[in-house]
């Protein structure tokens, strides 16, 4: 068996990874995490006598974008034996659990958590979660109550996210109720901070631009090649990149076409033309690094509640820092020429113009909304 820290080394002397202490610390840990939880289950006699597998001490991976989080737990999971495992996205996860919970409650009347907590137990030993991240309401009032659950049934847990414990859902409705998840991810998890000086994601975009003028099979190539090569999606797979369902405060979903790694795209005629606004791309906003938005036209007078709707989408996506790739018909200061709005339209110009700058994309996600 192929260790966690053996396969990142590996990685290393091939020269697809640079050397980094950092990340090496943390595959380290991880690769002992991996040992502990092929340990060899109670016997059958044990079982008949009610043993079980003695509870192994998870993982909270946390830092900066790019910094090689998601990459790790990777390598983790795969090098995880032995083991019921599961990996997902931690939105994805919460819809689920969500869902499970309207489920159960049609079963039963009764509290619907502890058995939903025993179900997902049940399904695996170890879950890993991808991009922990806390932006409404619904999720946090149940978080600690479901992770109290899943620890108490000796399930393991490994979780990435861009922000400590003590910083998740900051600011957040009725934050006081959710503190006690903060707390019990700081009692059961190990929490692991990942955030050296290089961002490898932005390495990656580095010398490619992130708007392109005009729409065609030109700027659909070029947009595909970042979006691959931020992800690590097989382009020859492209045909199943996985799709998101977002969870909006307002207990709406917003589907996500396509959903990978902190990376999401849309087109502009659904998201913008679409019944769509500041809720939804707020929550985008906070949900994704990175986000990709396909077919953007010329805004005329005719469009002025899609224009509007537009400054609102770039306004979230810039307070929070988001990385944005647009393939547009015209270059900003031509969107949106003339129309109730256009005088206003001006300042988002500026955005998308400063946008694209090293400054702005060597910022971290979310800085600026919480500074």
């Amino acid at each position: 068996m192929t260790g966690v820290l053996s396969a990142y080394r590996a990685l290393v002397a091939r020269g697809e990874l640079r050397p980094d202490c950092d990340q090496e610390a943390v595959a380290t840990h991880l690769d002992r995490l991996a040992t502990a939880l092929a340990t060899p289950p109670p016997g059958r006699l044990a079982r008949l006598f009610g043993a079980r597998p003695a509870p192994v001490r998870g993982a909270y991976v946390w830092g900066g974008v790019g910094r090689g989080k998601s990459m790790l737990m990777d390598l983790f999971f795969r090098h995880a034996e032995g083991v019921t495992k599961r990996r997902v996205h931690f939105h994805a996860f919460m819809l689920e659990v969500h869902a499970r919970i309207a489920r159960q409650r049609t079963a039963d009347p009764g509290d619907p958590i502890p058995p939903v907590a025993a179900g997902l137990a049940a399904d695996s030993r170890l879950l890993c979660l991808d991009e922990m991240q806390v932006t409404n309401v619904a999720d946090a009032m149940i978080l600690s109550r479901l992770f109290d659950g899943l620890f108490g049934a000796g399930m393991t847990i490994v979780t990435t996210s861009n922000r400590a414990p003590a910083e998740l859902y900051k600011d957040g409705l009725n934050r006081e109720l959710f503190l006690p998840f903060i707390a019990l991810l700081e009692t059961r998890l190990d929490v692991l901070r990942l955030d050296g000086p290089v961002d490898y994601r932005l390495e990656r975009m580095a010398g490619l631009p992130v708007y392109h003028v005009p729409n065609g099979p030109k700027t659909t190539a070029a947009m595909a090649e970042l979006f691959f090569r931020l992800t690590d999606f097989p382009v020859e797979d492209r045909a199943h990149v996985p799709t998101a369902e977002l969870a909006l405060p307002s207990g709406r979903t917003l589907h996500v076409p396509k959903s990978l790694k902190g990376v999401a795209v849309f087109s502009y005629k659904k998201l913008i033309e679409g019944p769509h606004g500041a809720e939804d791309y707020l929550a985008i906003a906070q949900a994704y690094h990175t986000v990709f938005l396909v077919g953007v036209p010329v805004m005329g007078p005719e469009r002025r509640n899609a224009a509007a709707r537009f400054v609102a989408f770039v306004d979230a996506l810039y307070d929070w820092r988001v990385k944005l790739v647009i393939g547009a018909d015209a270059p900003p200061e031509g969107l949106y020429p003339e129309g109730d709005g256009s005088f206003e339209f001006a300042r988002t110009v500026s955005r998308l113009h400063e946008m694209q700058s090293a400054a702005y994309m060597a910022e971290g996600h979310g800085i600026r909304a919480h500074a």
